[in-house]
């Protein structure tokens, strides 16, 4: 198996196709590529599912989602014939969450707010990661300089226990749409009117000129540190957040 250096090296700069196309020939194991149905994964998609590859493909259903991230999901779904298979939160936990905070509790702190990430989100990614070899995300380095500064290529995700996979990464704004364009790639209406990065509705903001592209994130926390939910911390950041 080659080290994390050589993964990085012999991938960088190859073609997304290219890229998923080797990975899946390189590595025997389970893969699963985790989509939020934004446009970054949305070129992802695409690249798996328009060629063919044995890629699992999944998306985490919050419960408070936009209605434009489910007409995509449909829309995705109809275009590719393909199956995007979707991971719910618990519902005994989200009911308790709910019934002892209220629905919105995570506007009154940041614990609250990181206890709905985790249980919308990080509970129901665990599960979705059982038993995977290798997690494909949709990172791009320019939609944050936590990112920029943390994100390689490949990682080893010790946090969730497997090998880490950011195809486009180094990829640019322009690029991404470019790719959207060429290939006629379904997307999130939202990505029009001001949001570059979309989440759960509660959480989420249209964007305003020069700012940073995940800044419409837990927009009434700008000050507590990376706008992350925890699915993308490197071990042991999560918590120096939360006590930040």
């Amino acid at each position: 198996m080659s080290t994390l250096n050589e993964l990085n090296l012999q991938y960088n700069g190859l073609g997304l196709s290219e890229a998923l196309i080797r990975l899946r020939a390189q590595f025997d194991g389970r893969i699963v590529f985790s989509t939020s149905l934004g446009l970054e994964d949305q070129a992802i998609t695409d690249a798996i599912f328009r060629n063919d590859l044995a890629i699992e493909v999944f998306t985490l259903d919050t419960g408070r989602n936009f209605p434009e991230t489910y007409a995509t999901l449909d829309e995705t779904r109809r275009k590719y014939g393909k199956t995007i298979s979707a991971y719910y939160p618990q519902t005994e936990v989200i009911q308790s969450y709910v019934n002892r905070n209220g629905i919105n509790a995570m506007y009154d702190s940041l614990a609250l707010r990181k206890e709905c990430c985790h249980i919308r989100k990080i509970e129901p990614l665990k599960r979705a990661l059982r038993g995977a070899q290798l997690w494909i995300t949709g990172l791009r380095a320019a939609q944050s300089s936590y990112r920029a500064a943390n994100m390689s290529l490949f990682e080893d995700d010790t946090h969730f226990g497997l090998l880490k996979f950011n195809p486009i990464l180094s990829w640019s704004g322009e690029k991404l749409w470019a790719y959207i364009r060429q290939y006629e790639v379904p997307y999130n209406a939202l990505h029009e009117q001001g949001f570059p990065s979309i989440g759960c509705a509660p959480c989420t903001r249209a964007i305003a000129a020069g700012e940073d592209e995940r800044a419409g994130r837990w927009w009434w926390e700008q000050n507590s540190g990376a706008q992350e939910c925890g699915l993308h911390f490197k071990d042991g950041q999560l918590e120096r957040r939360k006590v930040a």
